[in-house]
């Protein structure tokens, strides 16, 4: 379910740009939203469990979520972009909440040597809802009417009005529905018992400052975040600005047969992660992972250089090798650090502001370059994300393995 609500960005920075005529800098504002709140509510939601535990945080950000949803209503009724945005950052302040209480949760559950195979195995069912989330934008949010600025010019205001009114208004059923489901799901999870981890049962008397300290005078930590921040960026960069590039190098493509592209890509991000986490048996995870974003600055360099079709395989490949990423840089960001997890497991889900700063980054690379050239910002992202799986993993006193 989180998995969808974050894929849809995808669909509706498509949407929202043609509704709201927006550049591809405005329309990347949609992420910006979203991971704003990830960014804003991490601590918060942290602060709420070391409080609680971890139930308490999943059954929180279900709700918020859900609310999110359901604001999308009001928003369609008001035709208000910046309406729209408010909502999308009341979901993703929900998706915090998961983020923060789900990672650490799962890789508490069991031994400790095997907490990044275990967190891959579990984020690999995230995909699917993403893959969910695409569908339900492609099928049931975008319409397949585009209308060019000279076709707008020849119809009458009525007609004008009534295209971009039902436009604004195609959102308002799925996100109900969404809504909907979350609420149901939230309230199966209240009457769930959930069993009780180890950093669970012991109370730390740490205070938040104390922990912060500790946790960013481990290097293998802060490099953690830096890596999660350029990560995600990437990722959010090549998914929201996919259909982009295929209408920008390969013109008349429309957007319904180019958001096909986007399910492909997901579909290869779901099987990336039940491979990945097969070959994490033989090969530990910091390898695969520098192993991985090497891969993908291959590929970004035959899209850089081939754009159009190949460019266009090329990107939808990156998303095989991104699979892995995000639950392993997060497990090895958060081992070894006992009562300060959940806070750490906070600030590792706010460098997800990553999204929020670098797809802009992108879109105004692809106002003044063009989009076949912005997409040099996620390779240089990955060239620390493999950095990260080659030495930023490992505490300065640990051997390089």
């Amino acid at each position: 379910m989180w998995g969808m609500g974050g894929s849809i960005n995808d669909i509706l920075i498509q949407q929202f740009k043609k509704t709201f005529v927006l550049t591809d800098f405005e329309s990347g504002l949609v992420q910006s939203a979203f991971y704003l709140g990830y960014f804003s509510l991490a601590i918060p939601a942290s602060l709420i469990m070391r409080r609680f535990n971890y139930k308490t945080g999943i059954v929180i950000g279900l709700f918020l979520f859900a609310i999110g949803a359901l604001l999308f209503y009001p928003a369609a009724e008001n035709a208000s972009y910046g309406f729209f945005l408010v909502a999308l950052f009341v979901i993703a302040s929900g998706l915090t909440f998961l983020e923060t209480a789900g990672n650490p949760y799962v890789s508490a559950l069991g031994d400790p040597e095997t907490a990044t195979m275990r967190l891959n195995l579990a984020q690999s069912f995230n995909p699917i809802g993403c893959i969910t989330g695409i569908l339900i934008g492609q099928n049931f949010i975008l319409s397949g009417i585009e209308h060019s600025k000279e076709q707008l010019a020849q119809m009458s205001p009525a007609a004008v009005k009534a295209y971009y009114t039902a436009e604004v208004h195609a959102v308002q059923t799925p996100y109900l529905i969404i809504g909907i489901v979350i609420i149901a799901a939230a309230l199966v999870i209240l009457i769930t018992k959930f069993p009780v981890v180890k950093d669970e049962e012991v109370h730390g008397t740490s205070t938040t400052k104390q922990t912060l300290k500790f946790i960013f005078a481990k290097r293998h930590f802060k490099q953690a975040v830096l890596a999660q921040f350029f990560y995600v960026g990437a990722q959010v960069c090549i998914w929201s600005f996919l259909i982009r590039y295929i209408q920008g190098t390969i013109p008349g493509t429309p957007e319904k047969t180019a958001a096909n592209f986007l399910t492909i890509s997901l579909v290869v991000f779901t099987a990336g992660r039940f491979i990945g986490t097969a070959l994490m048996k033989k090969i530990k995870g910091h390898n695969l992972l520098w192993m991985y974003a090497t891969i993908n600055l291959i590929l970004i360099s035959i899209a850089l250089v081939f754009p159009g079709t190949i460019g266009l395989w090329a990107l939808v490949g990156t998303s095989f090798f991104m699979s892995i990423m995000y639950p392993t840089i997060f497990s090895l960001g958060i081992r070894d650090l006992g009562e300060h997890t959940k806070l750490a497991a906070s600030v590792l889900v706010m460098a997800i502001i990553g999204g929020a700063l670098i797809t802009p980054l992108m879109g105004l690379a692809s106002v003044h370059f063009g989009i076949g050239k912005a997409i040099v910002v996620p390779f240089l992202c990955f060239i620390f994300v493999a950095y990260y799986g080659l030495k930023g993993y490992k505490e300065k006193t640990e051997a390089i393995d």
